[in-house]
């Protein structure tokens, strides 16, 4: 708890600091970005809009939207040993392409903000991970959210401005657009969206004695009526604990007295070129209702764009091994089985089409969002090898079929 209000607190500090601010006034919560609006504290009038979020490195990004309307990039941690008032390059790559070149300036100890040019600041709205180099420091930090992100932003900058600070409200709230003079808003042919109902399925196994199940944050988002299938059992019903959308992972939790199992983390890492076997339910309803062994090998130790939380392995997975553990040769966990290579995007780049490139997560990320979650857990040992249908008929303890509902927004011709 101590910790939580320690991070809250430099959540808060370095987004006012981008200008010696108070606030924030109103609020801004975009996925895992929180923030809102912030007044000068020489002049009392507004400053700017701003938004961050905290990485696994321990640092703060932080992003926002001054009164000029210019595109600020800020980077904050506890660890930073800054000299006040002092200029650092810092080269950023977006998507493993698109580079930039910028000048941060130390605002505090602990922080470096920098100007983002239009063009990058539209590259960074789009792309999913972005490298920063600084002298001998290179962070990465996954994307996520950024599109909507700015747009909050900028929606803030513009209320503000035209209302004033006294405003300010939930600048996340959509905001509605005046129709022109003269149309009408049932026009044949018009549009709207609603919401429909689909059902969503993954897999997820069960990590503790008090019935904590790990998966992937994505199996469950927006999802309502969470169920559970451990082998031919009834159907549990699972509430969400803690998600964390940047690592897309996910805990759960069910009954702990329908579960007779949990696995075990792996207390070492797994090697390159290890065998690994991945389980879970792809295609539910489509395929055999029970779930499916593959098996492969540790591929490579980081994943898309060198991100070294994710492992590369050749074990084929489908949509619906989402969540899933991958298992080493003795049965212990070594990762949570997250994606596969969109084949036909990179043919489209390439020409070529990839095989058997696919994706989970680290062990060691795991286990940080479990103590984050304060989910105990075991670790082991690998000792001796099994076989895979061993391994696969131990994993039946624990592996559950997971299910849910989900809206998702739909166009409706009127």
């Amino acid at each position: 708890m101590f910790r939580g209000v320690i991070v809250a607190c430099l959540f808060q500090a370095a987004v006012a600091s981008m200008a010696h601010a108070a606030g924030p006034f109103g609020k801004i919560h975009v996925g895992n970005w929180s923030g809102g609006a912030f007044s000068d504290d020489n002049t009392g009038g507004f400053s700017h809009c701003a938004a961050s979020s905290g990485f696994a490195s321990g640092v703060i990004l932080v992003v926002g939207q001054n009164a000029a309307n210019s595109w600020l990039l800020g980077f904050a941690s506890p660890a930073f040993h800054l000299k006040k008032g002092d200029t650092y390059p810092i080269d950023v790559t977006f998507d493993g392409q698109s580079e930039a070149k910028l000048f941060a300036n130390a605002t505090s100890d602990i922080m470096l903000t920098a100007i983002l040019p239009p063009g990058v600041a539209r590259t960074f709205q789009k792309a999913s991970l972005m490298v920063a180099v600084a002298g001998p420091t290179t962070l990465q930090f996954s994307l996520t959210s950024t599109g909507p992100l700015l747009a909050v932003l900028a929606n803030c900058v513009s209320k503000i401005k035209a209302e004033g600070l006294n405003a300010a409200g939930d600048f996340t709230a959509a905001k509605a657009v005046a129709a022109k003079p003269g149309a009408t808003t049932d026009a044949p042919g018009a549009s709207s969206k609603t919401a429909k109902s689909v059902s969503k399925s993954g897999t997820g196994f069960v990590i503790s004695a008090s019935g904590h199940i790990v998966t992937n944050q994505h199996v469950i988002d927006g999802c309502t009526d969470i169920k559970g299938n451990l082998g031919d059992q009834p159907p549990a019903t699972l509430r969400i604990v803690s998600s964390d959308e940047t690592n897309d992972l996910a805990v759960l939790q069910g009954p702990a007295a329908t579960f007779k199992d949990f696995a075990k983390i792996r207390d070492r890492p797994i090697r390159s070129g290890d065998s690994v076997v991945a389980i879970g339910y792809p295609f539910h309803g489509l395929l055999s209702s029970d779930f499916t062994v593959t098996t492969g090998i540790v591929s490579s130790l980081s994943g898309t764009m060198n991100d070294t939380r994710q492992l590369q392995i050749s074990a084929a997975i489908q949509p619906g091994n989402s969540g899933g553990p991958l298992l080493d040769t003795g049965g212990l966990i070594v990762g949570v089985v997250a994606a596969k290579l969109d084949a036909l995007r990179v043919a489209r780049v390439t020409g070529n089409i990839p095989e058997n490139i696919n994706f989970a997560i680290k062990t060691g990320a795991i286990r940080d969002f479990l103590d984050n979650s304060v989910v105990a857990y075991e670790t082991a040992s690998p000792v001796g090898e099994l076989k895979t249908a061993e391994i696969a008929n131990n994993a039946r303890a624990f592996t559950l079929l997971i299910t849910c509902t989900a809206k998702e927004p739909v166009e409706v011709k009127r």
